[in-house]
């Protein structure tokens, strides 16, 4: 009887053959076509949304005009504005989307607030299986879907809102959604830290998952970096787009009478932690986790109904006549 050999044994080669460049070649393809990355803000006006997007992708991205005229109109959560930008690192490409919720839970009645921006979340989803289902596909799908939703949560220092429980419980279902705390340097740093554990037992409470999550497939440092950001979410962060000058150097920060808040300064706020997660260790994460987790039970219920729908009405059709 032949021996089956174990998938884990390694046949030695007798010469360099050259497919260890794989990883080369799909480096060389990714450069080529780049990278996809959308992110979503929500949060009440004056959070400072679009001022926090250029501090973390240090670049004017979003306009940070706000409402100056007391009779100046407030914009709509209806009114969602995608904006898109190509940022270039180091060879690296970048196609960013920002979709701007603006106004959210400013209203009177805000009833419902949140069902145009599950809305538009889920037309990129039904947007995205339209062209997956097509018979003649593009070779690579414009992808629109939203891979991060930071949702901003104002520095009260009580805790969350009824209305941010449960438009954070809506977005949890369809995003992968990161809860910030705007504009942290007006808590005190006790406030912060109490502040952080309250949002954490209500998040809990309410079962309102956070990303990242829990999985098994995660080697042991990706979940002990995991349980880290855990700890920190709600991330406290300021941001700015001004520079001032502390000991000699220029800092991005905001200067108040007490002195200047350098927002890259970890005993100041949590910007960076904010900043490396997002960009230099959970980037791909939040892409694949949207294609895997909340696109793809999407797609088995859209497909799921138009299996039901098609058996209906054949079983209509097969049904003979009445008399």
């Amino acid at each position: 009887m032949t021996a089956v050999s174990n998938a884990q044994d390694h046949t030695p080669l007798q010469s360099y053959v050259g497919f260890d460049s794989i990883t080369k070649q799909i480096e060389s393809k990714l450069l080529k076509r780049g990278f996809q990355f959308n992110v979503m803000v929500v949060g009440q006006t004056g959070l400072g949304k679009s001022t926090l997007i250029n501090t973390l992708f240090a670049a004017h991205l979003i306009d940070t005009k706000g409402r100056f005229a007391a009779d100046e109109v407030v914009r709509q959560t209806t009114e969602i504005h995608p904006v898109s930008h190509v940022i270039v690192e180091n060879g690296v490409k970048l196609r960013l989307n920002i979709v701007d919720t603006p106004g959210y839970g400013d209203q009177v009645n805000n009833e419902n607030c949140w069902d145009p921006i599950v809305k538009y979340i889920k037309d990129q989803h039904s947007a995205y299986l339209r062209k997956e289902l097509t018979a003649m596909r593009d070779r690579y799908i414009v992808d629109t879907r939203i891979h991060c939703c930071l949702f901003f949560i104002n520095p009260t220092g009580h805790g969350l809102r009824p209305i941010d429980v449960a438009v954070m419980k809506k977005l949890s279902d369809v995003v992968n959604v990161v809860p910030v705390i705007a504009k942290s340097d007006s808590l005190t740093m006790d406030e912060r830290d109490l502040f952080k554990e309250r949002i954490r037992a209500e998040m809990q409470y309410n079962n309102i998952r956070i990303f990242p999550f829990d999985n098994d497939e995660y080697e042991v440092e990706e979940q002990e970096l995991n349980d880290r950001i855990r700890n920190l979410i709600p991330f406290a962060v300021v941001g700015s787009e001004s520079t001032v000058v502390v000991d000699g150097k220029q800092v991005r920060g905001r200067k108040n009478r007490y002195g200047v808040v350098n927002v890259e300064n970890e005993s100041h706020c949590e910007f960076v932690h904010l900043r490396n997660f997002l960009t230099r260790t959970h980037l791909q994460d939040l892409i694949e986790t949207t294609a895997q987790i909340h696109y793809e039970a999407f797609r088995s219920k859209q497909l799921l109904a138009l299996k039901e729908s098609s058996s209906k009405q054949q079983q209509a059709q097969q049904q003979p006549a009445q008399h």
